[in-house]
């Protein structure tokens, strides 16, 4: 079996979506799988370094780069890109797209189809309805004439949630929805990483360190979560909060000055990008991990944090909230300002609520976010694919998994 991804962009700058492409191709590769991708040299706010129109090694996976064009906000249109789609997708047993509304996997399920190779489609939650209200004009055109007819074309839709699987039925499409969730990879342990990190930003050794580790993007709420701190308690111990991530110029500036319009100038650090190490310890460093989404799929940087053992805290809006619910690995809390101020000031408190939801936490990581698991279940089901079974891991209808508790009912 020859399998190609296509993803628009494997910048580490967009977090999950590149994590996950990277994740999924080298895991198949262990299973003997010959995988490669086909991409773009897009970099967000510039170009990668990279071979270009040819194979190459790329995070340790085989990887064929070509120019970017230029970028519409998420489209990145490339030509070269799409005539060698033209020219090789033949070669391929089946492709596995990664994105919507968006050039490269649009002209990857176009040719697929048009020359009998079966496709994958992976939404990445870009049928939420929050995802669907941006740009909303643009992408009901492009979805009625373009998205919508190659959906239900593809061999399977791939979606990382039943809530996902949901979306995608709403939006209109019948093709079969594969239900496979996303990983993380087990931490390398980082001794005494709790006294490294508050050494590492230079903080308050007894500080209880909340971290946003994710995009700095109005979708995430980074905004909402420095009203929530400056609204908390001030407790026994410092608090300080950590945002690791990039984003747009523009936006950055504007939370810098809500930093100090906010009074929260020696409570808050920005980080940058950050990954390796400096991931590592930050996830194995801090006490509390925060994401207020708006719209998640999924949300690996969720996973990372569950897998080093660091309870969270999100909003429903965050697909796999039913799981951390399930597991009691954390809060799932309504996104307004009382509910979040209310529950990060009882996680915050001297109690042993936030060691047991790291330990509930890291057991759920690796019993259903382990990355070889997942290969494997994505091997099967292109094996069905291929030999015209019924797909064993598919969506059959929406379980109502009941309506999140309040932060009452889960203390």
């Amino acid at each position: 079996m020859k399998v190609l991804h296509v993803v628009p962009s494997l910048s580490y700058k967009l977090g999950g979506p590149t994590e996950a492409a990277l994740n999924f191709v080298r895991h198949l590769i262990d299973l003997g799988i010959d995988t490669e991708i086909a991409t773009t040299n897009d970099d967000v706010d510039g170009l990668l370094e990279v071979p270009l129109n040819q194979r190459s090694t790329y995070a340790g996976v085989p990887v064929w780069f070509f120019p970017r064009l230029a970028r519409l906000k998420a489209y990145m249109p490339s030509l070269s890109l799409s005539r060698w789609l033209i020219q090789h997708i033949k070669d391929y047993d089946l492709i596995h797209n990664h994105y919507l509304f968006c050039c490269a996997p649009t002209v990857a399920s176009l040719v697929a189809g048009q020359r009998g190779v079966p496709y994958v489609n992976r939404s990445i939650g870009q049928l939420t309805p929050w995802a669907l209200s941006q740009s909303a004009t643009k992408k009901q055109i492009y979805g009625a004439l373009i998205e919508r007819p190659l959906l239900n074309r593809a061999s399977a839709i791939h979606c990382t949630t039943d809530e996902e699987a949901q979306d995608v039925g709403n939006y209109g499409v019948k093709a079969s929805k594969l239900v496979i969730p996303l990983g993380a990879n087990p931490p390398s342990i980082i001794p005494e990483a709790r006294t490294r990190l508050r050494q590492r930003y230079s903080l308050d050794p007894e500080a209880l360190i909340v971290v946003f580790l994710s995009r700095l993007h109005e979708k995430k709420r980074p905004d909402f979560l420095l009203e929530i701190f400056a609204n908390l308690d001030r407790g026994d111990q410092p608090r300080h909060l950590v945002m690791a991530g990039t984003g747009e110029q523009s936006y950055c500036d504007y939370l810098r000055i809500q930093v100090q319009r906010l009074g929260l100038a020696d409570q808050v650090t920005f980080t940058g990008f950050v990954s390796g190490f400096d991931k590592d310890l930050l996830l194995q460093g801090a006490d509390l991990f925060t994401l207020p989404s708006y719209s998640e799929n999924f949300g690996i940087a969720v996973v990372e944090a569950l897998a080093a053992g660091l309870p969270v805290v999100i909003t429903p809006d965050v697909q796999i909230a039913p799981d951390i619910k399930a597991a009691k690995a954390g809060l799932v809390v309504q996104g307004d300002l009382n509910s979040w101020v209310k529950a990060l000031n009882a996680l915050l408190e001297p109690t042993a609520m936030r060691a047991d939801f790291g330990k509930n936490g890291k057991q759920l990581a690796g019993e259903k976010f382990s990355w070889p698991s997942i290969a494997r279940q994505l091997a099967q089901s292109y094996q069905e694919i291929l030999s015209g079974k019924p797909l064993s891991l598919q969506y059959h209808g929406f379980e109502d998994k009941g309506t999140t508790p309040t932060l009452a009912q889960k203390l």
